[in-house]
């Protein structure tokens, strides 16, 4: 007599845990998004100049300024490199490389005496963030529940460019030690450290069914990343070199030179996707205006220029966190057709935060704040992740790549217009501390106007372009078919049999 196999009481182990681990490591990578990316811009500012009546007498404050400043220019040549590394290496393994180098920096930033130590500790907090923002938009665009992580790579990346100065700042009210600028967050790296290391653990004990198949970059892929190094480090070595006395009109050329290099860049952006251009242009878009706007903003409202200080601004940044978040997920919800209108959407409302600076900046209240702070960050975020939605992980990367060379160009623009109206007060004769004032108010309106119109122009170009490649590759109207004359005799085609058919080129068979 035959027995039936005994059917378990319950299904499989991994049937039951292999859903709730892809949960537990989405929730790892969301965390690890919202804390992470802040960190890594965290790294751009330059307060040295906050604290320098705490810096030893003998220590020159120029240079100080000079080696604090280099964070930038080494966080945009790492990120090209760090796109080859997530590549080749995945997003775990480069998130804790990068959270290591941050945490060993932070570790001996209260050891930093002079310059010359204040420089290399910068320079490895760039090559930290360098690595980690790659390598978290990697970490969530290689996981099945995209929809969700791409809003919140995109919400945090917006309000981290729009909240940098301030995070910046905030650790250095009533500080007795200027190494505080070299480890305002120690704590918050080490959490965000923990985290990468579960992942990691989580990654190499073999939790990839929710990754995406991993290929390797072919040689046009990796030629069009090492392409996006070229205006990294040109733009580098000249933001370095401006720190040296350079008058305020060259540095702005620089910059405009700079701008338009990476506008000629992101126009050949086409591959890996019908959103690769898209992309890269956004990405030099925001860059451009967000951070450099946002600094600006933030010093002139700060309590000593008469503003409602940085206790004040929470509340604004605060909403802007929530509608950043809020619209990057709305705009993941929409149709891909509705995707490229989104784009230029998001952008059109960075150009109104602008023009809400202009209109609304300075106040002596923070509430008024809210509406530029809003709408630069919702803009950017919806922006941001309505061109990701259409591209490939190359250009992702690719785009990536130009987003901090236009952050150091924004700056660079910025500074130059706000030295030249600060000396133009200085030579007025009537350097009062409300004329000064007057002049930092008068820079953010200028370069407010300013940005405005690149980010418009950004628009025109990315827009003309997608029209021309949509005209360029539509299909030829097909040749009208001769009439058959009367009494024509249609002879079929001969239908081939199986052997021959297996024959031909193109056969599977």
């Amino acid at each position: 007599m035959a027995v039936p196999p005994i059917q378990p009481l319950h299904p499989p182990l991994h049937v039951v845990r292999a859903p709730a681990a892809a949960i537990v490591v989405d929730v790892l990578v969301a965390l690890l998004i919202l804390v992470t990316l802040p960190l890594a811009i965290l790294a751009i500012p330059n307060t040295i100049s906050v604290v320098a009546a705490l810096l030893p007498p003998d220590v020159s404050q120029i240079a100080m300024m000079r080696a604090h400043g280099l964070a930038l220019p080494a966080m945009l040549l790492t990120v090209p490199a760090a796109a080859l590394a997530v590549r080749r290496f995945r997003a775990a393994p480069v998130l804790v490389a990068g959270l290591t180098v941050l945490a060993l920096a932070d570790a001996a930033g209260g050891f930093a005496g002079g310059p010359g130590a204040v420089g290399a500790l910068r320079v490895l907090h760039g090559v930290g963030a360098g690595l980690l923002v790659p390598a978290t938009l990697v970490a969530a665009m290689e996981r099945p529940s995209r929809r969700v992580l791409l809003p919140i790579w995109a919400g945090a990346l917006a309000v981290s460019l729009l909240s940098a100065q301030a995070l910046a700042l905030w650790p250095l009210d009533a500080v007795s030690s200027w190494q505080v600028t070299l480890q305002p967050y120690p704590l918050l790296t080490g959490v965000a450290l923990a985290l990468a290391a579960v992942f990691l653990v989580l990654w190499m004990l073999g939790d990839r069914e929710g990754a995406a198949r991993h290929e390797r970059l072919s040689p046009t892929e990796r030629t069009r990343l090492v392409m996006a190094a070229v205006p990294s480090a040109g733009i580098a070595v000249l933001a370095v070199g401006t720190t040296f006395d350079w008058p305020p009109v060259t540095v702005i050329a620089v910059a405009s030179v700079a701008v338009i290099a990476m506008l000629g860049l992101s126009s050949v952006a086409t591959f890996d996707g019908p959103g690769g251009r898209a992309l890269a242009f956004t990405n030099v878009g925001v860059g451009l205006v967000v951070l450099p706007t946002a600094a600006q903003l933030t010093y002139v409202e700060l309590g000593g220029l008469g503003g409602p200080g940085l206790s004040g601004m929470w509340a604004p940044f605060g909403a802007a966190v929530v509608v950043a978040l809020m619209g990057a997920y709305g705009a993941m919800r929409v149709s891909e057709e509705k995707a490229a209108r989104l784009t230029a959407a998001g952008l059109v409302t960075v150009v109104v935060g602008l023009c809400a600076i202009r209109l609304l900046v300075p106040t002596l209240g923070g509430s008024l704040l809210v509406v530029p702070f809003v709408l630069l960050a919702g803009g950017a975020a919806v922006a941001l992740v309505s061109a990701l939605r259409l591209a490939g992980q190359v250009a992702a990367l690719f785009g990536l790549s130009l987003l901090f060379p236009a952050v150091l160009a924004g700056f660079l623009l910025g500074t130059g217009i706000q030295v030249t109206r600060l000396r133009a007060v200085s030579l007025s004769g009537d350097a009062t501390r409300q004329s000064l004032v007057d002049g930092f108010v008068g820079a953010l309106h200028l370069w407010a106007l300013i940005g405005g119109f690149v980010v418009v122009l950004v628009l025109l170009l990315a827009s003309f372009l997608a029209r021309r490649s949509a005209s360029a590759s539509a299909p030829m109207p097909a040749a009208p078919e001769a009439p058959e004359e009367p009494g024509a005799v249609v002879v079929p085609a001969p239908t081939p049999s199986p052997e021959d058919a297996a024959d031909q080129p193109g056969s599977d068979r």
